[in-house]
């Protein structure tokens, strides 16, 4: 179970992910979580160096989406400006909106990238379908509801305390 919950690559921010490397490696879509992952759970807009990480997204040639566990409202006026297609209320690590994901972009697995500031959501979820998953540093972890914070990110403590015992944890793997 906890292997489960290992990404396949760790770095601070979005902008630490070497675009053009995953492309030539063969990925073509990713799907990224909102809130923490792209911008402070509180933002309403994308920030104007967001804005540049979508253009370079969509000028190496990845489909984007964005799968968020919040609703409707919160994602549709991050996403519907931006002409970004979302899945709402997705309830990951639910297999199935990262395989509704994967089907609007009509990509498989092994071309899909999952981004996300949650080990218990985004990589769990995407680990559990074979997806390349990278784990972001949450952005304004004071600003999440109280199920991340009460419940997922302590699970995440005990969860890192036995991965760093097990020696699968080593804060110098982060890129």
């Amino acid at each position: 179970m906890f292997k489960m919950l290992i990404p396949k690559q760790r770095v601070d921010t979005v902008y630490d992910i070497d675009l053009e490397e995953m492309y030539k490696q063969g990925y073509r879509g990713i799907i990224t979580d909102l809130d923490n992952t792209l911008v402070g759970a509180k933002a309403p807009l994308a920030t104007p160096e967001l804005l540049e990480w979508f253009k370079k997204v969509k000028e190496i040639g990845f489909q984007l989406i964005i799968v968020s566990n919040n609703q409707l409202e919160r994602v549709s006026k991050f996403a519907t400006p931006l002409d970004i297609q979302y899945v709402h209320e997705a309830r990951k690590p639910s297999n199935a909106p990262f395989r509704k994901a994967m089907q609007m972009m009509n990509l498989t697995a092994d071309k899909t990238i999952v981004v996300g500031d949650q080990m218990l959501t985004d990589v769990y979820g995407g680990n559990r379908l074979g997806l390349f998953t990278v784990l972001v540093m949450p952005i304004a972890i004071n600003d999440e509801g109280w199920i991340t914070r009460l419940f997922n990110r302590r699970v995440e403590k005990i969860a890192l305390t036995r991965l760093r015992r097990m020696g699968l944890w080593k804060e110098e793997d982060k890129k």
